[in-house]
């Protein structure tokens, strides 16, 4: 992780590093960002030094920040009267408050926008508008003379650059004579700054000003250029048909000289005039090579280990998304000068309702496999059916499928044949698998066989409306569990809430499951069941939930069994979600192999009509609970405790309280991903 961090800032070269969080506090919140501080602190003084990570070097230089900050607030002293009164000598404040009236917005109306595009947590912000202070701490470096100028006796002008001084001059000129009814009269000018860019040393900033000076040429001649695929996804060594699509509006005489596709380097030439708003559209093919990679997430392409992505190309490190190879190259000539306007190929079509939308292409292999589901429970000796799911990536494919399982599992049949004709279309097969005849767990694996090519991947697509869709793809595979259990054949009514597998989980085990939709929950269709179980954040995400307590405490009091998975302790529904006083904290044990410590070795929950032992909790994944109740009434009884090293011992991990003539459980456990563990 040094390493990762020391590679950044060789790459990025920053002047100044801020720090989010204390890096002297660890303990205090959460152990990530304290490791941020921790390790940029560390990394400080060590990028500069040639000795430190030199492997790095073949791709960057050493660097040297001028100086480190910490960004503190009240919240580290503890309140704001606190805060108030400590000794502000080696703070730096300044206005985070300002408007901008070209924006028609504010530091905080922005940063709010900013926030609410974090919706996987549920973190949208409201703007706040006037004065704010924020208040920098001095950690590392020179420190600056001028208290409101973190940038003090730093040259962030083009005089830096060697032979960059005369390009500064001239765009201090251009934004001097900038019009804004009509920004193409500077266009000329910046094409001259293009042209002496390209003259410098090869260094940082003639990358990073390159790119820059091409997109405020774009802007200010209105020039709109955009290569669009027939279909969003294709296959290695196929051929694309390409849409090309190029508009200058403005009058600086323009000429389109050739178009480059990459990956494959063809260069076509065109040798087109483009004159003002005359639209131009221009057909082509791509041949794509037969190695090109898949799409996916670059950290995702390899086995991680625990806690840390596997990449191996060190050029991607730190880079927010994998680079798309597919691409062309818009050869412009303007005032007599070649510029390349590089852009990524993408596929766009409109929605009846949000109108013109866009994705990238992806490459997906020609046939991807999907085991329906992840985790397969064999209860004694039973046989069970594995549905597998078959997607062509291409038109008119043909194979056979088999399933991979040690020898000491029967799969019947040995393969199956599949023929499917069009792109995208799916066929589900069906393989009857016979376990070993004692306890054991395997990975299966389904593997397609296509003109003696194995494929064995799994095509997840990830999309959603606030980020760009994606394509992950994963080992084909599932875990197969041959255990013996005892169960009772409850019927369970289960409550979702922020959505997790355990239903499906519960089903395989052999109980008779109905999700139940909160806001029909009556007394009469409790009747029926015998347990109900609400799903993961569902006091935090299922409003209807607050007028249905009473319901659900008589369902419990008449002599039934309701079980709460883990909420966080915000926003909660209702205060009310257990029948006695109970208070969700932030409590967690993040370490999956932290001891498991039984506090009630004879209660009927670990002994009946399963034994329940250590080995349950072996191979946990993730984090082993969290949210944990850390004041509970007396009438609940604690289960387990279990702690992170050098931490206090965690009890809330499973509570158990009779009430009635039933019983209510609360747990932390984080059966998300480990469900099969000790249901």
């Amino acid at each position: 992780m040094l390493s990762d961090i020391v590679w950044t800032i060789r790459k990025f070269q920053p002047d100044v590093i801020i720090n989010r969080f204390d890096h002297r506090t660890p303990g205090t919140t959460h152990g990530h960002h304290t490791a941020s501080a921790m390790l940029s602190v560390e990394s400080f003084d060590l990028t500069n030094n040639p000795t430190v990570f030199p492997e790095q070097l073949k791709l960057v230089r050493p660097w040297q920040a001028k100086r480190q900050f910490f960004n503190t607030s009240w919240w580290f002293y503890g309140s704001k009267e606190k805060m108030d009164a400590a000794d502000k000598s080696n703070l730096f404040s300044f206005q985070t408050g300002v408007y901008y009236p070209t924006l028609g917005k504010s530091n905080q109306e922005i940063a709010a926008l900013s926030r609410s595009r974090h919706q996987s947590q549920g973190f949208g912000s409201t703007g706040s508008r006037g004065e704010e202070t924020e208040y920098l701490e001095f950690i590392n470096g020179e420190a600056p003379k001028d208290k409101f100028s973190i940038f003090d006796g730093i040259d962030t002008t083009w005089n830096r650059v060697k032979g960059g001084k005369p390009i500064g001059e001239l765009l201090t000129i251009i934004a001097s004579k900038f019009d804004f009814k009509d920004p193409a009269k500077s266009v000329p000018s910046l094409v001259k700054v293009y042209s002496m860019i390209q003259t410098l040393d090869e260094n940082h900033w003639k990358e990073i000003k390159s790119d820059e000076i091409k997109k405020v040429i774009a802007a200010c001649s209105g020039l709109y250029l955009e290569a669009v695929a027939e279909n969003q996804e294709t296959t290695p060594g196929a051929l694309v048909k390409l849409k090309i699509e190029a508009i200058n509006r403005s009058t600086i005489p323009m000429l389109l000289s050739s178009l480059t596709t990459l990956p494959n380097q063809k260069n076509t030439i065109q040798n087109l005039t483009l004159a003002n708003n005359v639209y131009q559209n221009i057909l082509l093919n791509l041949q794509l090579p037969e190695t090109i990679g898949y799409s996916q997430p670059y950290w995702l392409k390899e086995k991680g280990t625990v806690g840390m992505y596997t990449v191996p190309d060190q050029k991607q490190i730190g880079i927010p998304e994998s680079e798309r190879e597919v691409k062309v190259v818009f050869n412009v000539e303007i005032n007599g000068t070649q510029i390349p306007f590089e852009r990524t190929l993408v596929y766009k079509y409109n929605d009846d309702v949000k109108g013109e939308m866009y994705h990238y292409l992806d490459i997906v292999p020609e046939v991807t496999t999907s085991i329906l589901d992840k985790v397969l429970l064999f209860r004694n000796n039973e046989n069970k059916l594995v549905a597998v799911k078959i997607k062509s990536g291409k038109d008119n494919i043909k194979g056979d499928l088999q399933l991979e399982l040690p020898k000491n599992w029967v799969v019947y049949p040995k393969s199956i044949s599949f023929s499917l004709d069009k792109k995208g279309t799916e066929q589900t097969v069906y393989f009857e698998v016979t376990p070993p005849k004692f306890f054991e767990e395997a990975i299966v694996r389904s593997v397609a066989t296509v003109d003696n090519k194995k494929y064995d991947k799994d095509q997840i697509i990830i999309d959603y409306n606030h980020i760009s869709k994606q394509q992950v793809l994963k080992p084909a595979e599932a875990k197969c569990i041959r255990f013996d259990l005892k169960t009772n054949g409850e019927k369970i009514g289960y409550i979702m809430g922020a959505g997790d597998e355990v239903p499906n989980s519960l089903v395989q085990m052999g109980y008779k499951v109905m999700l139940l939709d909160p806001e029909e929950i009556t007394p009469e269709k409790l009747e029926n069941f015998d347990v109900v179980v609400t799903g993961i954040r569902a006091y935090n995400t299922v409003q209807a939930l607050a007028n249905k307590q009473n319901i659900l405490f008589d369902f419990v009091k008449n002599g039934k069994t309701m079980l709460v998975q883990y909420n966080t302790p915000g926003d909660l529904v209702t205060p009310n979600i257990a029948p006695y006083p109970m208070k969700i904290s932030r409590d967690r044990v993040t370490e999956e192999n932290a001891e498991v410590r039984f506090l009630a070795p004879n209660h009927p929950v670990l002994n009946s009509p399963n034994k329940i032992t250590s080995k349950d909790f072996e191979g946990w994944k993730q984090e082993q609970g969290l949210y944990y109740p850390n004041e509970f009434d007396k009438a609940f009884t604690p289960i387990l405790s279990s702690n992170d090293k050098g931490e206090t011992p965690k009890n809330g991990a499973l509570l158990i309280a009779p009430y009635g003539k039933g019983y209510y459980i609360y747990t932390g456990l984080s059966f998300l991903e480990n469900y099969q563990k000790v249901f």
